[in-house]
């Protein structure tokens, strides 16, 4: 199970990107999302999660409003629409993948199998 994430990179205050995460080894239906970030200096925090299929979203507060977590199973891809961007959204993004089962939203890292390696998001002017 490989899980890649992209789509990072520097952007100004107020803009927008959209993250990535392609995920291939086994049928990607079966995954519960979720995407994460760690500021320098700090612990990685959930920013978003998503069910398997797609109808269930849950954000951290801070988003709330701004990011969006949607998923293509046909293209096995998972995304996280960033809008609004702010300096305090500089982190290393980073998506992960369970098949754990009992819940559709997982919000808690110790919660995720599979992790992807990661792409920065640079907020700045």
């Amino acid at each position: 199970v490989q899980l890649q994430a992209s789509g990072g990179g520097l952007v100004l205050p107020g803009g927008s990107l959209r993250l990535s995460c392609a995920v291939s080894g086994r049928t990607f239906s079966s995954y519960a999302l979720g995407w994460f970030r760690q500021a320098p200096g700090k612990e990685r925090e959930f920013v978003a999660a998503i069910s398997r299929s797609g109808f269930t979203t849950y954000y951290t507060d801070s988003v709330k409003g701004r990011f969006t977590i949607s998923r293509d199973n046909a293209k096995n891809t998972a995304y996280l629409q960033m809008n609004s961007l702010k300096p305090e959204d500089t982190a290393v993004y980073y998506c992960a993948g369970t098949t754990s089962s009992g819940r559709t939203i997982y919000t808690k890292g110790n919660d995720y199998d599979y992790w992807g390696q990661g792409t920065q998001v640079t907020v700045s002017s």
